[in-house]
């Protein structure tokens, strides 16, 4: 008998015992319940999930008819959403970038060579002969004694610079923090401190190692209507991805000797280099303001009802947008639909069992598909006090081919939350390892991120590495094969009858379990001393 099998076993016993009056005493996560939700927020009448649309509306009313019937009451006083004010830019690139250079000029091609976007809100933003600089990695960081924008006045420049960071390009374990992506080696903070030197442009060089994913990505993600919270922040006037044969093909046309941009901006000497050619294109933007929803559920609790673990998952995803064989609806089964019905099925299971000394909320986030941004507005707007946030729960797309014996737990070593899991993973006889594709920055890449940042511990954790019936190989294949030809594609899509959810259950199961003792316990957990969120906690 597997061990798995043995650990079902246990479960189905440890089920047909009389229910007491145990507070910890957990239920069983229904499998069928996740298999529902999520066949029915990936199906296409709910059009890809994307904010601002029909599929909006029909994910938070079925969100909300879900809580309410399940007996969870609204976790946003009498309401069960949260409203975020979000503007909506569908922008319309020129189809050419023009580059133009002492050998000449040509055209750059709109989402086979380059994407484009931009974040301000006029009708029409371009640049026009703007001089391109290579800025490295694009990285201010004074902690590492690194400045990649050091010695030059940006205004009217655009920024060309590389994706990740150069703990990666190195692999040198004392620069950055070596092979593992820092925040300054995501796209956002790229985009953000070209802003802030007050660049009029900045284009990031895409490379699929470090970038984690394909140009396809960039292209189904980068493309069609953008959301962003409103904000007085600075922007550059473009933003945008160049693919690396278009990035080659600039850097050719560049008076430059060395033309190797890997390998230019690897030591913190590096200084910002001209390449002695311009860019010239425009946007013409549709501007939309609207409001998006977060849907709040709240189980409340007996003893300590004034403090709160918080389960999150983001509802959306991209909508419908450029079709691939003949498919435009963008359906994400794994992301995340599975998240969300991890977190309806974790609801049923508080549900079934004792109320919680402790209360516990289900947050379905809106727009991190589009940066973070639902749950970056909770950070900001809070329902619950976060100093008494006990800690967040994030569930962002599952995907396994069964039950797997290791917990991989991302942002590894920074709280206690790490116990709680390991805890809780001994008990499905699997063992915990840190992520082992750090270098990928999943730990920037969903909402737990936001409440890491405002000091509230947070777990983010999935079996990704070894299944009880298969060796790491065999796993490292899915994976790719999810990343390659699913994630972000309209590809991701549920089939009942090949999806297989045991996986899915087994971790959902470990998730609840964590949530449960949290919920029945004094405790707080703590961050690390060498966390960098420790401070915000610790602040409040």
């Amino acid at each position: 008998m597997s061990n798995y099998l043995k650990f079902a076993l246990l479960l189905l016993l440890v089920g047909c015992q009389p229910n007491t009056a145990d507070t910890s005493k957990s239920e069983e996560i229904d499998q069928a319940t996740i298999a529902k939700h999520i066949e029915t927020l990936a199906s296409d009448a709910f059009m890809g999930r994307m904010p601002f649309t029909k599929g909006e509306e029909k994910t938070v009313s079925y969100l909300k008819s879900e809580f309410e019937k399940l007996g969870v009451s609204p976790g946003n006083g009498d309401s069960y959403f949260q409203e975020v004010p979000l503007v909506e830019i569908t922008g319309t690139p020129s189809e050419k970038m023009r580059i133009s250079g002492s050998k000449g000029d040509f055209d750059l091609n709109y989402f086979d060579d380059f994407v484009s976007l931009t974040r301000k809100t006029d009708s029409v933003v371009s640049l026009e002969n703007s001089e391109l600089v290579f800025a490295g990695y694009g990285i201010v960081a004074p902690e590492y004694g690194w400045d990649d924008y050091k010695g030059i006045d940006w205004k009217g420049k655009t920024a060309v610079v590389l994706v990740n960071d150069p703990g990666f390009a190195t692999k040198d374990s004392t620069l950055f923090k070596g092979n593992a992506m820092t925040y300054y080696g995501r796209w956002t903070y790229k985009y953000d401190e070209a802003a802030r030197q007050g660049a009029a442009g900045v284009l990031i060089i895409h490379e699929t190692a470090p970038a984690s994913y394909g140009w396809n990505v960039v292209q189904s993600s980068w493309s069609g209507a953008h959301l962003n919270l409103e904000s007085e922040a600075p922007v550059t006037d473009v933003e945008g991805w160049l693919s690396k044969a278009a990035a080659t093909k600039v850097f050719e046309a560049s008076p430059i000797e060395n033309k190797d941009f890997n390998k230019l901006a690897l030591s913190k000497d590096f200084k910002p280099i001209p390449l002695g050619v311009t860019a010239s294109i425009k946007i013409t933007n549709t501007i939309k303001r609207d409001v998006s929803k977060n849907v709040v559920g709240l189980i409340e609790g007996t003893d300590r009802k004034d403090e709160y673990v918080i389960y999150s998952a983001h509802w959306d995803h991209l909508g419908i947008g450029r079709p691939v064989n003949g498919d435009s609806i963008y359906n994400g089964a794994v992301d995340n639909a599975s998240g969300t019905a991890a977190l309806l099925a974790i609801a049923e299971a508080f549900k079934k069992g004792s109320p919680p000394k402790r209360s516990v909320v289900f947050l379905a986030v809106t727009a991190e598909e589009q940066g973070l941004l639902g749950s970056a507005y909770y950070a900001e707007h809070p329902i619950y006090p976060p100093e008494k946030t006990v800690a967040d729960i994030n569930m962002d797309a599952f995907e396994s081919p069964g039950p797997m014996k290791d917990l991989t737990i991302t942002g590894f070593g920074q709280s206690e939350m790490d116990e709680y899991a390991k805890e809780a993973a001994e008990k499905q006889e699997r063992y915990i390892i840190p992520d082992p594709e750090a270098e990928k920055g999943y730990f920037f890449r969903s909402d737990h991120f936001n409440f890491a940042k405002i000091g509230i511990p947070a777990l983010y954790a999935a079996g990704s590495y070894e299944d009880f019936d298969h060796g790491p190989e065999y796993i490292l294949k899915k994976n790719d094969e999810y990343r390659e030809k699913r994630y972000h594609q309209p590809s991701d899509e549920y089939d009942p009858a090949t999806t297989e959810l045991s996986g899915v259950r087994f971790d959902v199961q470990l998730l609840y379990e964590v949530g449960l003792k949290l919920a029945n316990e004094s405790n707080f957990p703590k961050w690390y001393d060498d966390s960098e969120f420790k401070a915000a906690r610790e602040g409040r």
